[in-house]
């Protein structure tokens, strides 16, 4: 009987190198677009509830595709838009109230005092080269312009790219994920616990941390809106983003801060927000955590919290997700792994 193609073992093994070999180059041809993809996925978890209410009543799914995809635009990118030329212009403010001979004649009494500081200061700047250092200056600021132009472009392709793949996501999602249980090398049963798993971890990652986040960044800045501290929506939203981190992200900020405020001299202002911080802004995180995202995640706070920082060293800021969503899918395929071994033992 003669042997089928399929069965020849050089022609196994050629398929697999072949086919392995094409999906490395699949994801390299995918890895420049890894965050808008990522982005999209995240957006198109989070905002399923409310796709789900429009989609009952736009039976069309091309123009409710559409629809939310228009309504994410205005609901989050024009925002953060605006939110992003508001902190220009706060940073901006920042820059020129340095330059306020007020502001450079409280900062020369500060150093003229303290004459330890000012010996140091003025060794310093006697090592220094001023024109060498004016021409490394010019030639650093030149190369980070081009940089800034290049980050600029990618930052506007992985948009429309993100936006791109939510359209997708939003008119053919039970296709897409008829696909991926198509991919799986698991049950249906198996299959669906995965998916379900993963998505509560997105779910609650995102939206629930985003949600506490703010909540702390709308605090923090109530506090320094009230001490007077400059920059108020700059540092608030640099707080929300720090705040992403559970435990001890939003003191990175806060802390800081009444750091800044004790160093000019107002004391008490920052002792209001050393216990403003402490004791409201960074505990409101326990409290609203298992409210919000404990239920979702079946995982310690101690797990997730390492689960976060881990993904961030390896993945940059979508570590945030990253980390926790790819703990959570090891921890299951261990227990996919663990309820097949009980079956076979009994």
């Amino acid at each position: 009987m003669q042997e089928s193609p399929d069965e020849v073992p050089w022609r196994r093994i050629t398929l697999f190198l072949l086919t392995a070999g094409i999906l490395i180059l699949c994801a390299l041809i995918l890895y420049p677009f890894f965050s808008a993809i990522v982005g999209a996925i995240v957006l198109a978890v989070i905002t399923e509830k409310p796709y789900n209410w429009l989609a009952r009543r736009i039976p069309h799914r091309t123009t409710c595709a559409t629809v939310a995809v228009i309504l994410v635009i205005l609901a989050v990118i024009v925002p953060g838009f605006f939110l992003a030329q508001d902190i220009g212009k706060q940073a901006l403010a920042a820059v020129v109230s340095l330059r306020d001979p007020n502001a450079q004649n409280r900062v020369t009494d500060y150093i003229a005092n303290r004459p330890a500081l000012a010996s140091s200061i003025q060794s310093f700047s006697a090592s220094i080269d001023v024109n060498n250092a004016a021409r490394t200056t010019a030639t650093y600021i030149g190369s980070r312009l081009g940089a800034f132009v290049d980050s600029s472009v990618r930052i506007i392709t992985e948009l429309v790219v993100m936006l791109f793949i939510l359209f997708f996501l939003f008119r053919d999602r039970q296709f897409a994920l008829t696909s991926l249980r198509s991919l799986l090398p698991l049950r249906e049963d198996e299959a669906t616990e995965l998916l379900d798993r993963v998505d509560d971890t997105i779910y609650a990652t995102a939206l629930g941390r985003l949600t506490i986040a703010l909540v702390q960044g709308v605090l923090a800045g109530l506090a320094f809106w009230t001490l007077g501290v400059p920059g108020v929506i700059l540092w608030s939203f640099t707080l929300t983003v720090f705040a992403m981190i559970p435990a001890f992200g939003a003191f990175l900020v806060w802390g800081p801060v009444a750091i800044y405020l004790g160093l000019n001299g107002h004391w008490g202002k920052a002792a209001l927000l050393a216990i403003w911080g402490g004791v409201i802004v960074s505990t409101i995180d326990n409290i609203l955590y298992p409210i919000l995202v404990g239920s979702h995640l079946r995982a310690h706070t101690a797990t997730i919290l390492i689960t976060i920082l881990g993904g961030i060293a390896v993945f940059g800021p979508l570590g945030i997700i990253l980390g926790p969503v790819v703990f959570t899918i090891g921890g299951t395929l261990l227990d996919v792994w663990r309820a097949r071994t009980n079956s076979l033992a009994q």
